[in-house]
């Protein structure tokens, strides 16, 4: 169902001026990581995203497990590449997504969370989370909106594609390899220095540190 992944990161998009760099670093590291994957990817940074997009067929599981080893990465999300071909078309789009990922019986609680990137689309964000709420409801009679703590989460990108996505995969966080200061780790006997050495890694150092 899926060949591609958006990618989230957190602390990066706050670096200012030095945003590409950062960026740029993340994109290396992921596409280093992918490299023993099965299949070929495509690392791409758009308006402030990073895709990662199968060239073909590949190994689904592999490939995430992969990026969830990717320092500088928060979310990994299974994301589902439309063309625009207005919004009747979207809605129709919505609903098999819906129906393929969670099945024709889904009785969850949602909500659907869209956001107009490009602003020459011809509707509102939240004229859009109505539009496609309704649409939903009508499709799945077991689904229930719940727009505090919704058990599914559906998200609509709208930019030159659109893009369609309800999974965020964890990841390490942190920042990428290569952008941060240096430090030194004493390992002991116990399990307490290797966890504090992987907890340090998640964090901005800008200075070396010992411990």
């Amino acid at each position: 169902m899926f060949h591609a992944f958006l990618i989230k990161y957190g602390e990066i998009g706050i670096k200012g001026k030095n945003r590409y760099l950062f960026e740029d670093a993340l994109t290396a590291q992921i596409r280093h990581a992918l490299k023993p994957v099965e299949g070929e990817f495509r690392v791409t940074k758009e308006q402030g995203r990073i895709y990662v997009q199968a060239q073909g067929d590949f190994d689904f599981d592999e490939a995430v497990d992969a990026l969830r080893r990717v320092f500088g990465i928060v979310g990994i999300c299974p994301v589902v590449i439309l063309e625009d071909q207005g919004f009747e078309k979207l809605g129709e789009d919505v609903i098999s997504y819906l129906k393929d990922r969670y099945g024709e019986d889904c009785d969850k609680t949602f909500k659907v969370h869209a956001k107009r990137a490009r602003k020459t689309y011809p509707m509102a964000s939240m004229e859009m989370n109505a539009e496609l709420g309704a649409r939903i409801l009508d499709a799945f009679p077991k689904m229930q909106v719940d727009v505090h703590k919704p058990e599914l989460m559906l998200q609509v990108e709208i930019r030159e594609k659109i893009y369609l996505y309800s999974d965020v995969i964890p990841g390490p966080g942190g920042m990428p390899v290569g952008t941060n200061g240096k430090s030194m780790l004493l390992l002991s006997g116990g399990i307490d220095s290797p966890v504090a050495g992987y907890m340090l890694s998640l964090i901005h150092i800008s200075e070396p540190t010992r411990l």
